[in-house]
Protein backbone atom coordinates (compact mmCIF):
# COMPACT_ATOMS: atom_id res chain seq x y z
CA UNK A 1 0.00 0.00 0.00
CA UNK A 2 3.05 2.24 1.07
CA UNK A 3 4.77 1.79 -2.54
CA UNK A 4 1.33 2.04 -4.31
CA UNK A 5 1.16 5.77 -2.84
CA UNK A 6 4.40 6.61 -3.38
CA UNK A 7 3.98 5.68 -7.31
CA UNK A 8 0.95 8.27 -7.57
CA UNK A 9 2.90 11.11 -5.83
CA UNK A 10 5.33 10.83 -8.57
CA UNK A 11 2.77 10.68 -11.49
CA UNK A 12 0.99 13.43 -9.94
CA UNK A 13 4.14 15.47 -9.62
CA UNK A 14 5.63 14.49 -12.86
CA UNK A 15 2.27 15.62 -14.88
CA UNK A 16 2.08 18.93 -12.58
CA UNK A 17 5.61 20.27 -14.39
CA UNK A 18 5.09 18.97 -17.75
CA UNK A 19 1.58 20.96 -17.59
CA UNK A 20 3.58 24.00 -16.35
CA UNK A 21 5.69 23.73 -18.79
CA UNK A 22 3.64 23.96 -21.90
CA UNK A 23 1.55 26.78 -20.32
CA UNK A 24 1.36 30.34 -22.69
CA UNK A 25 4.60 32.61 -21.78
CA UNK A 26 1.58 35.51 -21.25
CA UNK A 27 0.41 33.43 -17.83
CA UNK A 28 3.95 32.05 -16.85
CA UNK A 29 4.97 35.17 -16.40
CA UNK A 30 1.53 36.94 -15.25
CA UNK A 31 1.02 39.00 -18.28
CA UNK A 32 -2.87 37.76 -18.43
CA UNK A 33 -5.32 36.81 -21.02
CA UNK A 34 -5.36 38.67 -24.27
CA UNK A 35 -8.83 40.95 -24.33
CA UNK A 36 -9.08 40.93 -28.45
CA UNK A 37 -12.56 39.70 -29.31
CA UNK A 38 -13.01 36.20 -30.82
CA UNK A 39 -9.40 35.24 -30.31
CA UNK A 40 -8.81 32.06 -28.90
CA UNK A 41 -8.08 31.59 -25.39
CA UNK A 42 -4.46 30.16 -24.71
CA UNK A 43 -5.98 27.63 -22.56
CA UNK A 44 -7.42 25.46 -26.03
CA UNK A 45 -4.36 25.91 -27.13
CA UNK A 46 -3.27 24.31 -24.56
CA UNK A 47 -5.95 21.37 -24.59
CA UNK A 48 -5.01 20.66 -28.30
CA UNK A 49 -1.35 20.42 -27.88
CA UNK A 50 -2.60 18.15 -24.63
CA UNK A 51 -4.33 15.69 -26.89
CA UNK A 52 -1.50 15.60 -29.42
CA UNK A 53 1.32 15.43 -26.80
CA UNK A 54 3.55 12.44 -26.35
CA UNK A 55 3.58 12.87 -22.75
CA UNK A 56 -0.26 11.84 -22.71
CA UNK A 57 0.27 8.63 -23.69
CA UNK A 58 2.80 8.21 -21.28
CA UNK A 59 0.55 9.27 -18.17
CA UNK A 60 -1.94 6.17 -19.45
CA UNK A 61 0.61 3.74 -19.77
CA UNK A 62 1.75 4.64 -16.19
CA UNK A 63 -1.31 4.51 -14.82
CA UNK A 64 -2.22 1.40 -15.92
CA UNK A 65 1.10 -0.33 -14.78
CA UNK A 66 0.56 1.31 -11.50
CA UNK A 67 -3.18 0.37 -11.31
CA UNK A 68 -2.58 -3.47 -11.90
CA UNK A 69 0.33 -3.39 -9.60
CA UNK A 70 -2.03 -1.92 -6.94
CA UNK A 71 -4.47 -5.11 -7.55
CA UNK A 72 -1.66 -7.20 -7.52
CA UNK A 73 -1.07 -6.31 -4.75
CA UNK A 74 -4.06 -6.25 -2.98
CA UNK A 75 -4.89 -10.17 -4.34
CA UNK A 76 -1.47 -10.98 -2.74
CA UNK A 77 -1.94 -9.17 1.11
CA UNK A 78 -4.73 -11.07 3.00
CA UNK A 79 -5.45 -7.54 5.12
CA UNK A 80 -5.87 -5.90 2.12
CA UNK A 81 -8.14 -8.36 0.27
CA UNK A 82 -10.40 -8.25 3.31
CA UNK A 83 -11.09 -4.68 3.69
CA UNK A 84 -14.65 -3.46 3.14
CA UNK A 85 -14.82 -0.54 1.56
CA UNK A 86 -16.53 1.83 3.99
CA UNK A 87 -20.97 2.62 3.43
CA UNK A 88 -21.39 6.37 2.53
CA UNK A 89 -24.16 6.92 4.14
CA UNK A 90 -26.92 9.37 2.74
CA UNK A 91 -30.12 11.04 2.95
CA UNK A 92 -31.95 7.14 2.21
CA UNK A 93 -30.94 6.09 5.50
CA UNK A 94 -33.35 7.83 7.09
CA UNK A 95 -36.63 6.52 5.06
CA UNK A 96 -35.21 3.05 5.07
CA UNK A 97 -34.83 3.30 8.96
CA UNK A 98 -38.76 4.51 9.02
CA UNK A 99 -39.68 1.88 6.90
CA UNK A 100 -37.95 -0.95 9.05
CA UNK A 101 -39.95 0.55 11.82
CA UNK A 102 -43.01 0.65 10.70
CA UNK A 103 -42.63 -2.93 9.37
CA UNK A 104 -41.46 -3.95 12.83
CA UNK A 105 -44.89 -2.16 14.34
CA UNK A 106 -46.93 -4.13 11.71
CA UNK A 107 -45.29 -7.20 12.74
CA UNK A 108 -46.17 -7.04 16.52
CA UNK A 109 -49.39 -6.18 15.70
CA UNK A 110 -49.89 -9.27 13.95
CA UNK A 111 -48.45 -10.77 16.77
CA UNK A 112 -50.87 -9.52 19.61
CA UNK A 113 -53.77 -9.65 17.18
CA UNK A 114 -52.67 -13.44 17.27
CA UNK A 115 -52.46 -13.74 21.27
CA UNK A 116 -55.85 -12.49 21.59
CA UNK A 117 -57.26 -14.63 18.91
CA UNK A 118 -55.83 -17.47 20.93
CA UNK A 119 -56.83 -15.93 24.59
CA UNK A 120 -60.40 -15.78 22.87
CA UNK A 121 -60.47 -19.23 21.55
CA UNK A 122 -59.05 -20.53 25.18
CA UNK A 123 -61.86 -18.59 26.75
CA UNK A 124 -64.58 -20.22 24.91
CA UNK A 125 -62.96 -23.68 24.94
CA UNK A 126 -62.27 -23.27 28.84
CA UNK A 127 -66.25 -21.98 29.28
CA UNK A 128 -67.31 -25.13 26.81
CA UNK A 129 -65.77 -27.51 28.97
CA UNK A 130 -66.92 -25.69 31.96
CA UNK A 131 -70.69 -25.84 30.96
CA UNK A 132 -70.01 -30.12 29.23
CA UNK A 133 -68.76 -30.93 32.72
CA UNK A 134 -71.55 -29.45 34.79
CA UNK A 135 -74.54 -30.81 32.42
CA UNK A 136 -72.95 -34.25 32.20
CA UNK A 137 -72.46 -34.43 36.09
CA UNK A 138 -75.71 -33.15 36.87
CA UNK A 139 -77.61 -35.23 34.68
CA UNK A 140 -75.52 -38.20 36.48
CA UNK A 141 -76.69 -36.90 40.30
CA UNK A 142 -80.23 -36.53 39.16
CA UNK A 143 -79.86 -40.89 38.59
CA UNK A 144 -77.42 -41.12 41.75
CA UNK A 145 -80.54 -39.42 43.84
CA UNK A 146 -82.74 -41.79 42.48
CA UNK A 147 -80.81 -44.69 43.18
CA UNK A 148 -79.62 -43.49 46.42
CA UNK A 149 -83.32 -43.51 47.99
CA UNK A 150 -84.04 -46.83 46.56
CA UNK A 151 -81.77 -48.17 47.90
CA UNK A 152 -81.78 -46.54 51.76
CA UNK A 153 -85.79 -47.37 51.16
CA UNK A 154 -84.85 -50.90 50.95
CA UNK A 155 -81.54 -51.40 53.43
CA UNK A 156 -84.57 -49.85 56.40
CA UNK A 157 -87.12 -52.25 55.36
CA UNK A 158 -84.11 -55.00 56.13
CA UNK A 159 -84.12 -57.51 58.96
CA UNK A 160 -83.14 -60.71 58.12
CA UNK A 161 -84.98 -63.24 55.43
CA UNK A 162 -88.35 -64.72 56.46
CA UNK A 163 -86.61 -68.17 56.34
CA UNK A 164 -83.79 -66.99 58.71
CA UNK A 165 -86.55 -65.09 61.09
CA UNK A 166 -88.82 -68.32 61.22
CA UNK A 167 -85.49 -70.42 61.75
CA UNK A 168 -84.22 -68.37 64.62
CA UNK A 169 -88.02 -68.23 66.13
CA UNK A 170 -88.14 -71.71 66.30
CA UNK A 171 -84.91 -72.17 68.47
CA UNK A 172 -86.35 -69.40 70.81
CA UNK A 173 -89.88 -70.56 70.75
CA UNK A 174 -90.47 -73.03 74.39
CA UNK A 175 -93.12 -74.84 72.48
CA UNK A 176 -90.89 -75.58 69.49
CA UNK A 177 -89.24 -79.07 69.95
CA UNK A 178 -86.11 -77.90 67.10
CA UNK A 179 -83.68 -79.13 69.20
CA UNK A 180 -85.45 -82.41 70.08
CA UNK A 181 -87.05 -80.69 73.42
CA UNK A 182 -89.70 -78.66 74.51
CA UNK A 183 -88.56 -76.22 77.45
CA UNK A 184 -92.29 -76.20 78.66
CA UNK A 185 -92.47 -80.02 78.58
CA UNK A 186 -88.63 -79.97 80.17
CA UNK A 187 -89.56 -77.77 83.12
CA UNK A 188 -92.74 -79.59 84.05
CA UNK A 189 -90.89 -82.65 83.79
CA UNK A 190 -88.10 -81.09 86.19
CA UNK A 191 -91.03 -80.18 88.29
CA UNK A 192 -92.24 -83.86 88.91
CA UNK A 193 -88.71 -85.18 89.23
CA UNK A 194 -87.07 -83.15 91.21
CA UNK A 195 -89.32 -81.02 93.28
CA UNK A 196 -92.14 -83.75 93.82
CA UNK A 197 -89.82 -86.78 93.57
CA UNK A 198 -92.03 -88.43 90.81
CA UNK A 199 -95.03 -88.02 93.22
CA UNK A 200 -96.65 -85.68 91.52
CA UNK A 201 -99.72 -87.89 90.93
CA UNK A 202 -99.92 -88.40 94.66
CA UNK A 203 -101.61 -85.74 96.72
CA UNK A 204 -103.67 -82.99 96.02
CA UNK A 205 -100.88 -80.46 96.92
CA UNK A 206 -98.41 -81.66 94.24
CA UNK A 207 -101.13 -82.21 91.66
CA UNK A 208 -101.68 -78.24 92.19
CA UNK A 209 -97.89 -77.71 91.82
CA UNK A 210 -97.55 -79.55 88.54
CA UNK A 211 -101.01 -77.79 87.09
CA UNK A 212 -100.15 -73.84 88.54
CA UNK A 213 -96.36 -74.35 86.91
CA UNK A 214 -97.98 -75.78 83.77
CA UNK A 215 -100.49 -72.37 84.37
CA UNK A 216 -97.97 -70.11 84.32
CA UNK A 217 -95.91 -71.45 81.43
CA UNK A 218 -99.20 -71.09 79.03
CA UNK A 219 -99.96 -67.64 80.62
CA UNK A 220 -100.80 -65.18 78.10
CA UNK A 221 -98.90 -62.77 79.39
CA UNK A 222 -95.47 -64.56 78.17
CA UNK A 223 -97.20 -65.05 74.99
CA UNK A 224 -97.73 -61.41 74.52
CA UNK A 225 -93.73 -61.04 74.99
CA UNK A 226 -91.84 -60.33 71.70
CA UNK A 227 -89.80 -63.71 70.45
CA UNK A 228 -86.52 -62.52 72.49
CA UNK A 229 -87.85 -63.31 76.27
CA UNK A 230 -90.41 -65.84 76.79
CA UNK A 231 -88.03 -68.54 77.47
CA UNK A 232 -86.19 -67.21 80.15
CA UNK A 233 -88.75 -64.96 81.66
CA UNK A 234 -91.02 -68.36 82.15
CA UNK A 235 -87.97 -70.06 83.46
CA UNK A 236 -87.51 -67.06 86.45
CA UNK A 237 -91.46 -67.08 86.95
CA UNK A 238 -91.21 -71.14 87.50
CA UNK A 239 -88.35 -70.15 90.21
CA UNK A 240 -90.21 -67.75 92.18
CA UNK A 241 -93.53 -69.75 92.46
CA UNK A 242 -91.50 -72.67 93.82
CA UNK A 243 -89.95 -70.29 96.30
CA UNK A 244 -93.18 -69.04 97.21
CA UNK A 245 -94.40 -72.59 97.70
CA UNK A 246 -91.76 -74.01 99.46
CA UNK A 247 -92.76 -71.67 102.48
CA UNK A 248 -95.53 -73.81 103.16
CA UNK A 249 -95.17 -77.17 101.65
CA UNK A 250 -92.41 -79.30 103.89
CA UNK A 251 -91.68 -81.68 101.09
CA UNK A 252 -90.04 -78.77 99.14
CA UNK A 253 -86.94 -78.34 100.56
CA UNK A 254 -83.43 -75.92 100.23
CA UNK A 255 -81.45 -78.58 98.46
CA UNK A 256 -84.73 -79.80 96.16
CA UNK A 257 -84.73 -76.40 95.21
CA UNK A 258 -81.11 -75.88 94.81
CA UNK A 259 -81.11 -79.10 92.31
CA UNK A 260 -84.00 -77.87 90.36
CA UNK A 261 -82.09 -74.37 90.15
CA UNK A 262 -79.33 -76.21 88.47
CA UNK A 263 -80.67 -78.04 85.86
CA UNK A 264 -82.78 -75.59 85.15
CA UNK A 265 -79.75 -72.80 84.36
CA UNK A 266 -78.81 -75.70 81.90
CA UNK A 267 -81.50 -74.24 79.85
CA UNK A 268 -81.52 -70.59 81.01
CA UNK A 269 -77.54 -70.42 80.02
CA UNK A 270 -78.67 -71.81 76.67
CA UNK A 271 -81.81 -69.05 75.77
CA UNK A 272 -79.92 -66.56 77.18
CA UNK A 273 -76.88 -66.78 74.73
CA UNK A 274 -79.75 -66.87 72.15
CA UNK A 275 -81.31 -64.11 73.55
CA UNK A 276 -77.78 -61.90 73.55
CA UNK A 277 -77.37 -63.08 69.99
CA UNK A 278 -81.08 -61.77 69.36
CA UNK A 279 -80.86 -58.68 71.13
CA UNK A 280 -77.65 -57.47 69.70
CA UNK A 281 -78.85 -57.92 66.26
CA UNK A 282 -81.98 -56.00 66.78
CA UNK A 283 -80.37 -52.83 68.23
CA UNK A 284 -77.65 -53.05 65.71
CA UNK A 285 -80.53 -53.19 62.88
CA UNK A 286 -82.52 -50.50 65.24
CA UNK A 287 -79.11 -48.27 64.73
CA UNK A 288 -78.91 -49.24 61.63
CA UNK A 289 -82.32 -47.74 60.76
CA UNK A 290 -81.48 -44.63 62.29
CA UNK A 291 -78.81 -43.90 60.70
CA UNK A 292 -80.68 -44.55 57.32
CA UNK A 293 -82.92 -42.11 58.05
CA UNK A 294 -80.99 -39.13 58.78
CA UNK A 295 -79.24 -39.88 55.47
CA UNK A 296 -82.38 -39.98 53.64
CA UNK A 297 -83.08 -36.78 55.67
CA UNK A 298 -79.54 -35.09 54.21
CA UNK A 299 -80.60 -36.43 50.56
CA UNK A 300 -84.20 -34.68 51.02
CA UNK A 301 -82.43 -31.41 51.20
CA UNK A 302 -79.90 -31.60 48.82
CA UNK A 303 -82.38 -32.75 46.62
CA UNK A 304 -84.27 -29.50 47.23
CA UNK A 305 -81.26 -27.73 46.77
CA UNK A 306 -80.64 -29.19 43.37
CA UNK A 307 -84.51 -29.30 42.27
CA UNK A 308 -85.21 -25.54 42.84
CA UNK A 309 -81.49 -24.25 41.14
CA UNK A 310 -82.67 -26.34 37.78
CA UNK A 311 -86.15 -24.48 37.94
CA UNK A 312 -88.12 -27.87 39.24
CA UNK A 313 -90.64 -27.67 41.66
CA UNK A 314 -89.04 -28.64 45.00
CA UNK A 315 -90.63 -31.42 47.07
CA UNK A 316 -92.93 -30.92 49.95
CA UNK A 317 -93.18 -33.18 53.12
CA UNK A 318 -96.69 -33.51 53.92
CA UNK A 319 -98.70 -36.04 56.23
CA UNK A 320 -96.79 -38.74 54.36
CA UNK A 321 -93.98 -40.74 55.37
CA UNK A 322 -90.27 -39.40 54.24
CA UNK A 323 -90.12 -42.73 51.99
CA UNK A 324 -93.66 -41.91 50.59
CA UNK A 325 -92.94 -38.47 49.67
CA UNK A 326 -89.02 -39.21 48.09
CA UNK A 327 -90.62 -42.07 45.91
CA UNK A 328 -93.94 -39.67 44.53
CA UNK A 329 -91.46 -37.25 43.45
CA UNK A 330 -89.17 -38.98 41.48
CA UNK A 331 -92.28 -39.32 39.01
CA UNK A 332 -91.42 -35.92 38.24
CA UNK A 333 -87.67 -35.51 38.70
CA UNK A 334 -86.39 -37.93 36.32
CA UNK A 335 -83.00 -38.25 34.58
CA UNK A 336 -84.84 -37.77 31.33
CA UNK A 337 -86.44 -34.37 32.44
CA UNK A 338 -82.76 -33.26 33.48
CA UNK A 339 -81.68 -33.67 30.10
CA UNK A 340 -84.50 -31.98 28.59
CA UNK A 341 -83.62 -29.34 30.84
CA UNK A 342 -80.52 -28.25 29.33
CA UNK A 343 -81.56 -28.92 25.90
CA UNK A 344 -84.12 -26.02 26.24
CA UNK A 345 -81.57 -24.32 28.25
CA UNK A 346 -78.97 -24.58 24.70
CA UNK A 347 -81.58 -23.87 22.60
CA UNK A 348 -82.23 -20.08 24.53
CA UNK A 349 -78.43 -19.60 24.29
CA UNK A 350 -78.14 -20.29 20.55
CA UNK A 351 -77.70 -17.35 18.74
CA UNK A 352 -79.81 -17.62 15.49
CA UNK A 353 -79.52 -21.49 15.30
CA UNK A 354 -75.59 -20.93 15.61
CA UNK A 355 -73.42 -21.89 18.23
CA UNK A 356 -74.10 -21.39 21.64
CA UNK A 357 -73.07 -18.67 23.62
CA UNK A 358 -71.53 -20.40 26.70
CA UNK A 359 -70.07 -17.71 28.63
CA UNK A 360 -73.52 -15.75 28.69
CA UNK A 361 -75.28 -19.34 29.42
CA UNK A 362 -72.89 -19.70 32.52
CA UNK A 363 -72.65 -15.88 33.72
CA UNK A 364 -76.34 -15.63 33.91
CA UNK A 365 -76.96 -19.22 35.50
CA UNK A 366 -74.40 -19.15 37.89
CA UNK A 367 -76.49 -21.64 40.16
CA UNK A 368 -75.58 -24.57 37.99
CA UNK A 369 -71.67 -23.69 39.47
CA UNK A 370 -73.10 -23.92 42.46
CA UNK A 371 -74.79 -27.43 42.43
CA UNK A 372 -71.62 -28.69 40.37
CA UNK A 373 -69.74 -27.65 43.57
CA UNK A 374 -72.17 -29.46 46.01
CA UNK A 375 -72.14 -32.51 44.19
CA UNK A 376 -69.23 -33.66 46.43
CA UNK A 377 -71.60 -33.77 49.55
CA UNK A 378 -73.73 -36.35 47.25
CA UNK A 379 -70.80 -38.09 46.81
CA UNK A 380 -70.39 -38.82 50.54
CA UNK A 381 -73.58 -39.51 51.04
CA UNK A 382 -73.54 -42.59 48.80
CA UNK A 383 -70.12 -43.62 50.94
CA UNK A 384 -71.98 -43.39 53.69
CA UNK A 385 -74.49 -46.01 52.34
CA UNK A 386 -71.96 -47.84 51.50
CA UNK A 387 -70.60 -47.93 54.85
CA UNK A 388 -74.02 -48.46 56.03
CA UNK A 389 -74.66 -51.49 54.03
CA UNK A 390 -71.71 -53.08 54.72
CA UNK A 391 -72.24 -52.46 58.56
CA UNK A 392 -75.65 -54.55 57.76
CA UNK A 393 -73.95 -57.59 56.77
CA UNK A 394 -70.84 -56.98 59.93
CA UNK A 395 -74.19 -57.68 62.02
CA UNK A 396 -75.32 -60.44 59.86
CA UNK A 397 -72.07 -62.26 60.52
CA UNK A 398 -71.59 -61.53 64.36
CA UNK A 399 -75.43 -62.67 64.86
CA UNK A 400 -74.16 -65.79 62.43
CA UNK A 401 -71.63 -66.26 65.16
CA UNK A 402 -73.64 -65.64 68.71
CA UNK A 403 -76.33 -68.01 67.75
CA UNK A 404 -73.89 -70.85 66.29
CA UNK A 405 -72.25 -69.97 69.98
CA UNK A 406 -75.92 -70.44 71.51
CA UNK A 407 -76.15 -74.09 69.74
CA UNK A 408 -72.84 -74.93 70.87
CA UNK A 409 -73.71 -74.48 74.54
CA UNK A 410 -77.04 -76.63 74.52
CA UNK A 411 -75.03 -79.62 73.08
CA UNK A 412 -72.32 -78.82 76.13
CA UNK A 413 -74.83 -79.08 78.49
CA UNK A 414 -76.48 -82.41 77.37
CA UNK A 415 -79.66 -80.11 76.04
CA UNK A 416 -79.40 -81.90 72.41
CA UNK A 417 -77.22 -84.45 70.69
CA UNK A 418 -74.43 -83.32 68.81
CA UNK A 419 -75.92 -84.27 65.55
CA UNK A 420 -78.95 -82.53 65.83
CA UNK A 421 -76.51 -79.50 66.73
CA UNK A 422 -74.41 -80.35 64.00
CA UNK A 423 -77.94 -80.51 61.73
CA UNK A 424 -79.11 -77.15 63.26
CA UNK A 425 -75.53 -75.52 62.55
CA UNK A 426 -75.49 -76.65 58.92
CA UNK A 427 -78.72 -75.21 58.22
CA UNK A 428 -78.55 -71.91 59.63
CA UNK A 429 -75.04 -71.28 58.02
CA UNK A 430 -77.11 -72.27 54.61
CA UNK A 431 -80.06 -69.84 55.23
CA UNK A 432 -77.36 -66.89 56.38
CA UNK A 433 -75.69 -67.55 52.89
CA UNK A 434 -79.08 -67.37 50.96
CA UNK A 435 -80.19 -64.40 52.95
CA UNK A 436 -77.04 -61.99 52.30
CA UNK A 437 -77.15 -63.36 48.51
CA UNK A 438 -81.07 -62.26 48.66
CA UNK A 439 -80.13 -58.59 49.84
CA UNK A 440 -76.91 -58.17 47.89
CA UNK A 441 -79.53 -58.99 44.41
CA UNK A 442 -82.10 -56.90 46.05
CA UNK A 443 -79.76 -53.69 46.75
CA UNK A 444 -77.49 -54.26 44.20
CA UNK A 445 -74.70 -51.85 45.56
CA UNK A 446 -72.71 -51.81 42.38
CA UNK A 447 -75.17 -50.04 40.45
CA UNK A 448 -75.19 -47.25 42.76
CA UNK A 449 -71.51 -47.20 42.67
CA UNK A 450 -70.53 -47.27 38.48
CA UNK A 451 -73.36 -44.00 38.39
CA UNK A 452 -71.51 -42.37 41.13
CA UNK A 453 -68.12 -43.01 39.81
CA UNK A 454 -69.41 -40.26 36.52
CA UNK A 455 -69.43 -37.91 38.77
CA UNK A 456 -66.66 -35.96 38.77
CA UNK A 457 -67.32 -33.80 41.98
CA UNK A 458 -63.37 -33.09 42.59
CA UNK A 459 -63.73 -30.63 39.72
CA UNK A 460 -65.28 -27.45 41.13
CA UNK A 461 -66.02 -24.47 38.60
CA UNK A 462 -65.92 -21.19 39.30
Amino acid sequence: MFLASYFLNILLTKQKNDMFINLPTEMRHGYGFNKKAYQSLPLVNIAKKMLSASWMKKVVSTSLVLLFTILAARAQDPELKNTTAPVVKTQDTTIKKLIEEVQRITDNDKQNSNAIQALLQGKEIDNITKYELIKTNIINASETYYLLNKKIIDLKSRTTTNNLDVFITSLNNPESKALGFSLSDRIVELVEKIILKNKGEKGEKNGKIVESTKSIINSPIFQSFTSLTPPLAIANSVMNFLHSVSVNNKQINQKSLQEFEKELNKYVVYYTALNDANQKFEYGLNFNKDQLSLLQDNLFDHLSFTATSLKFPAPQRGNQTLSQTMNDYFFNFTKEKVVDYFNQLEAKYSKGGKRVDYESLLRENSSLKEVNNQLEDLVLQTKRFENLYNEYFTLLDSYYTKVNNSLKIAQDNGLADKSIIDTKQAEFRNLKTEAVAEIQASINIKELYNNTEKIKYRYRIF
